[in-house]
């Protein structure tokens, strides 16, 4: 069985890319690469071909993180192939929550801070750091590493669940 998850931000240049490169080298770290595909993409297409904000690009670096991206849009009909969609703040969920095709495809979607065991259960949204200074994308990188080893928890629980 292969996992499928996609995070989702607003345009795909900040938040998202940001999860799907730390998730990613999470499940490269627990040697699960040949069973879980992760990816990311935006509700809206205004930065369709772009590359990342600059700013994410050099946070992830400074991490240690290896980086490549082309933003995209998210399209409904991606949730036919998806387990998991990973919304990074409550309008993300929500407006992924309104394309699904069918209530099942709803309910695979989850906000990213909901896997965070210290997040506050009335504070799960990935603030946007595209308006801010530095120190924004500098939290959002906390924000996304401190609910990534929570996700991967789940997806390796799904995994075994599929597998038994």
């Amino acid at each position: 069985m292969t996992f499928r998850v996609c995070f989702v931000c607003t345009g795909n240049i900040c938040r998202s890319p940001m999860a799907e490169h730390v998730f990613h080298a999470r499940v490269e770290e627990a040697s699960l690469t040949a069973c879980v595909e992760v990816d990311s993409a935006g509700t809206g297409g205004w930065h369709e071909g772009d590359a990342a904000d600059p700013r994410t690009v050099r946070v992830l670096k400074e991490a240690g993180y290896t980086y490549d991206h082309t933003a995209r849009q998210f399209h409904a009909d991606w949730f036919a192939r998806l387990d998991l969609v990973v919304a990074l703040d409550s309008g993300h969920l929500h407006a992924l929550r309104r394309m699904a095709p069918t209530p099942q495809d709803a309910a695979k979607v989850r906000l990213l801070r909901s896997y965070d065991p210290a997040a506050a259960p009335d504070d799960l949204d990935v603030p946007d750091p595209y308006y801010g200074g530095t120190g924004s994308f500098d939290t959002c990188l906390e924000m996304v590493e401190a609910a990534s080893d929570g996700l991967l928890d789940a997806v390796r629980t799904a995994l075994d669940g599929h597998a038994a």
